[in-house]
């Protein structure tokens, strides 16, 4: 029986083989290359989380090191303190990082992750992500794009400034690096059902074994999880039916093979596929502006608030805001030890995605029928990307080396509109009467100003719908060195990347832009006339329109130009068509000095150069009603200084890490939202300097463990004016930038997690409670007063029951314990006042209050949840 079982291993091995010789061909080694070092395979092999003995192992450098000897600032959150928070992806994640926030705008794939203060501002895909998202070695594109269900993770690891040597794409803030959970060689199985508020319910599963002895271990998830929406939703004039949003209908499925044909070769292989259909998001007024008049009048009463007021989580949309989001991939690593060459370790990571998310959206966020964006594929985005990374590294007595090289090509597409609504004209002609004339637009676009001789020209359903396309290609090498001599260790770390962009738009209005085109004509006809012959009644006398001759006259012409031709309704935009393509080559790195005092205490200074690639405005841009020349927008640098020390104390009972941190960010890639349009702007200079504490504690009281810090970033635009950007015509809106704090930007955060476990009756019983806390800051990226949102503090908890043996847990949870009403996002109302005037004066630039007019918007947080899960474990 021995010798047959012998036998069967041997062909499963034969069969193995073949496919690994493919991948070892390409590695250039020999496929049945003799190992020396098991052990570094066995640890490989085994969870890397908190040891027995409190110590805390990480790969933030691509090598298994204990925390407390690595030279970066990191906050790391175990598997089981991840699912004690209730964590399923990087959102929820934000509530255990100090220096962490995300937040989501008009869809949840527009999620934005930022650490110290700094990351990409706004929703525009062309932007890439300041804070990169790297899932088990494959760098995702953009943080939303890694907004999925995480599956069972074996830790995150949160790495704070800019990362320029070893993860994939650069990026200029931060990494939040997920690794999930291996296939184990002993069998093991469980499940989760959980039931919440807004009918929350959850289902997971997972099994894990040997698929053939030592050869080929598995392991699968699958989950699906619902909830109904916690925003109520005044839906209007229709025809939008359904008086909730921000509900929840995900599904995924994620497999893994793992390969260890010997003891010197091991190769892992992920599939995963997830489906959310949902619907997200509607906003809420923070304030009602006097336009409410008018587009009540148009919505039957029910097209916004007459008295704004957050807390009541009222939203008014007539319109359909569901969300289709479709996340699949593969991704192969193989490690391979090389006894024979300098006893190193060759790594592959292949990574294939397709990522496509389909949404529809009212535009307006009223009841009343003005501007929409429907969900037939309209307004979507999808990324296409393959990732090849080679890594090859070694280690001596003295040193730890490592060279490498990445490759990445990433395919987007993107859809835009912009849809007429039924009230779009008639709101449109209030707006510029002064709310007196619905029909204000026919005198606009008639020859003698007369309505009734006009017929309508923003015909609902029809309006704007762009196509664009970007091609990514990046290349990249890297090496990252460390060498000891004593006490001292010095590390560099050093990467050139090459990027190349390739760039289409397609432009088109189904309708022509016939509004614009109509009143531009009459507008420059009188224009031209009222110049002829000398004012208003000698334009008129001579055929000018009245209402554009009057307008003239009274200087409100400009007004009533922008008002009628947005971006959107713009025909200059019609059948335009724009390609471009940009190449730039840039290096980055590290250097580190460390000093390791003793074994429970270590100091290091670093310096770290930090690179985002520019890229393109895949938005309509215009000055005036003119289409920008340009889209491109160029690269964002960082120089980042850290000093740090790490200390271990109470025989390592007690760990404690504080960093200080000055980082200069240059051209700094702006993308702010002004009302109607997204405008990309390099700010010339932006600096974060503070501190950054981690604390991790095993606690003198039995089974109690406390982990937190705080972080404190004093995060500032430098002062420039407007001939410091790209487009000084920018600089009215961004007036109040210059010097000031940036948004999205408290000064300090914080967060606690205390964890007990112990006996309770025969039982094995848990509880954990999570805080965190955040200093005001402003929400809008032009930094206007009412988008502030005030200090606040989140607080979750779980308690948690069952025998000793683990087999099944009983758990009662809460997030948002105290139901804090927050603002993610505050935006400008589109169409809804004047939301920004700045005044002249002698010593500059500055925002009058009291001018503004503008209804407020607001993305809010998830408001308090709490429910039952019961778990059960084989």
């Amino acid at each position: 029986m021995q010798s047959a079982n012998q036998l069967l291993k041997y062909r499963h091995l034969g069969h193995l083989m073949a496919g690994v010789a493919g991948v070892a061909l390409l590695a250039g080694i020999p496929a049945g290359a003799e190992a020396q070092a098991q052990a570094q395979a066995q640890a490989q092999a085994k969870p890397a989380a908190a040891k027995e003995d409190n110590t805390i192992i990480v790969t933030a450098q691509k090598r298994e090191q204990k925390l407390q000897d690595v030279p970066i600032a990191v906050t790391t959150i175990s598997a089981k303190l991840l699912q004690d928070a209730g964590v399923h992806d990087i959102k929820d994640m934000q509530i255990l990082t100090p220096g962490l926030t995300v937040t989501s705008t008009q869809n949840e794939t527009l999620t934005t992750a930022r650490i110290r203060g700094v990351g990409t501002v706004g929703d525009n895909p062309g932007l890439e992500s300041s804070v990169g998202v790297v899932i088990d070695g494959v760098y995702r594109p953009r943080n939303g794009v890694g907004f999925e269900d995480l599956g069972e993770m074996e830790r995150i690891e949160v790495l704070k400034g800019p990362q320029g040597t070893l993860f994939g794409k650069n990026t200029s803030a931060g990494v939040i690096n997920i690794i999930t959970k291996k296939p184990q060689f002993t069998f093991g199985a469980d499940g989760e059902a959980t039931f919440g508020n807004f009918n929350y319910q959850g289902y997971s599963a997972s099994v894990t074994g040997p698929i053939v002895d030592d050869l080929v271990a598995g392991r699968l998830y699958v989950a699906k999880r619902s909830r109904d929406g916690y925003t109520d939703v005044n839906t209007g004039v229709g025809p939008r039916t359904l008086t909730s949003d921000q509900d929840q209908d995900f599904s995924t499925v994620r497999g893994q093979l793992l390969f260890t044909p010997n003891d010197d070769a091991e190769i892992r292989v992920i599939g995963d596929y997830s489906h959310r259909d949902e619907h997200c998001c509607v906003a809420v007024q923070t304030r009602t502006g006097p336009t409410a008049t008018a587009i009540n009048g148009l919505a039957g009463g029910n097209g916004v608030a007459t008295t704004a007021d957050p807390s009541a989580r009222l939203a008014y949309s007539n319109r359909d805001t569901h969300q289709v989001v479709r996340d699949g991939g593969m991704s192969v690593e193989a490690n391979f030890k090389l006894p024979n060459f300098f006893d190193s370790k060759l790594t592959s990571i292949t990574g294939v995605r397709d990522w496509i998310a389909t949404n529809g959206q009212d535009i307006d966020y009223t009841g009343a029928d003005i501007l929409y964006r429907r969900d037939n594929g309209d307004f979507n985005a999808r990324f296409k990307t393959f990732t090849q990374e080679v890594r090859l590294a070694g280690a001596t007595e003295h040193s730890d080396w490592l060279f490498g090289g990445f490759y990445a090509k990433e395919d987007l597409t993107r859809n835009d509109s912009y849809v007429y609504g039924s009230s779009y004209e008639p709101y449109l002609g209030l707006l510029m009467s002064s709310g007196t004339d619905p029909a204000f637009v026919g005198r606009l676009t008639s020859p003698d100003g007369v309505s009734a001789h006009a017929t309508a020209h923003f015909v609902p359903g029809q309006g704007a719908l762009d196509h664009y396309t970007q091609g990514d290609t990046s290349y990249a090498l890297f090496t990252n060195d460390s060498w000891r001599v004593d006490k001292l260790e010095f590390t560099l770390g050093l990467r050139y990347t090459n990027e190349k962009k390739d760039m289409t738009a397609l432009y088109t209005n189904s309708d022509g832009g016939a509004a614009c085109g109509a009143a531009l004509t009459q507008y420059t006809k009188a224009a031209t006339l009222y110049g002829t012959y000398g004012g208003l009644v000698g334009a008129v006398t001579h055929g000018a329109n009245p209402v554009w001759a009057n307008a003239i006259s009274t200087g409100q012409a400009t007004t009533l130009v922008g008002a009628m031709c947005p971006f959107w309704a713009n025909p200059a935009f019609s059948g335009r068509r724009v390609a471009d393509s940009h190449s730039e080559g840039a290096f980055s790195g590290t250097l580190k000095a460390a000093w390791h005092v003793n074994d429970d205490l270590m100091t290091y200074v670093s310096y770290a150069r930090g690179y985002k690639s520019g890229g393109y405005n895949l938005d309509r841009a215009q000055t005036g009603v003119t289409p920008d020349a340009s889209l491109w927008f160029p690269a964002e640098t960082v120089d980042s200084y850290e000093l740090g020390v790490k200390t271990s104390l109470f025989s390592k009972d007690l760990q404690l890490n504080v960093t200080l941190f000055d980082q200069k960010y240059q051209n700094f890639q702006l993308n702010t939202f002004l009302g109607t349009a997204f405008i990309v702007e390099s700010i010339p200079e932006v600096e974060s300097k503070g501190f950054d504490a981690d604390i991790y504690w095993r606690t003198p009281v039995p089974g109690l463990s406390l982990q937190g810090g705080a972080s404190y970033a004093d995060t500032r635009y430098g002062k420039f004016t407007a001939g410091d950007l790209i487009n000084p015509a920018h600089f009215p809106g961004l007036s109040l930038l210059p010097g000031a704090q940036m948004s999205f930007a408290p000064k300090w955060t914080s967060s606690l997690a205390a964890t007990w476990s112990g006996n309770l009756g025969g039982l094995r019983a848990s509880a954990n409670l999570t805080a965190k806390y955040s200093s005001k800051y402003n929400t809008g990226s032009d930094l206007i007063p009412y988008k502030e949102q005030a200090a606040y503090t989140l607080v979750n908890g779980r308690i948690s029951i069952g025998p000793q043996n683990r087999r099944w847990a009983v758990e009662i949870w809460g997030q948002n314990l105290t139901n804090v009403t927050y603002k993610q996002v505050v935006i400008n109302a589109p169409l809804q006042g004047t939301g920004f005037q700045s005044t002249v004066q002698s010593n500059g630039t500055y925002y009058n209050q009291t001018l503004d007019s503008n209804t407020y918007d607001a993305f809010l947080g998830a408001p308090r949840t709490y429910g039952m899960t019961l778990r059960v474990k084989y």
